[in-house]
């Protein structure tokens, strides 16, 4: 698919060591993402190319700039609704490769036969996935109150966003 100039496939495991710069880059700050900032390549590997997840990257002039999983939300009885992580680069936040990514990553989990799609642990104060979760139909539906150990902030709140597919 293509959208923005943004391809996006789904990932090999030869795209891992461009992956693994845009994941480093995001677990660092400590802000967006439950993964401890000291992941190593190796678990992070294994977290965003497990077996239970479809994985892909949206490329730019052939550069990975953008990844994304999505995964059963739960197993058996809760298989049915999806769970997605996104992370975009730093050096491209800004130009909607996130947005072509969940608008990708919604008609991907309908055509994998999910009905809906929940994000489990937004973090509060990131209030650029908020506001674009919310564009593209996510609702608020929880609060989990400190439920993220920010690494500027301490203890925030965490949200589950929920749609139907």
């Amino acid at each position: 698919m293509e959208s923005n100039n943004i391809v996006i496939r789904k990932a090999t495991s030869q795209d891992f060591d461009e992956i693994w710069e845009i994941f480093h880059q995001v677990i660092s700050s400590g802000d967006t993402y439950p993964y401890s900032p000291q992941t190593t390549k190796e678990e992070a590997f294994d977290l965003w190319m497990a077996p239970d997840k479809d994985t892909y990257v949206g490329l730019l002039n052939n550069k990975i700039v953008g990844t994304y999983y999505i995964k059963a939300n739960q197993p058996g009885l809760g298989s049915h609704v999806a769970n997605a992580g996104y992370m975009v680069s730093q050096k491209y936040h800004g130009q909607g490769i996130g947005f072509t990514l969940a608008k990708h990553s919604i008609e991907e989990a309908k055509k994998l036969g999910y009905k809906a799609m929940q994000y489990n642990l937004v973090v509060s104060t990131n209030e650029n996935a908020i506001k674009l979760w919310k564009k593209i139909g996510f609702q608020i539906i929880g609060t989990t109150p400190q439920g993220f150990n920010h690494a500027s902030k301490g203890f925030v709140d965490t949200l589950i966003m929920h749609r139907f597919l």
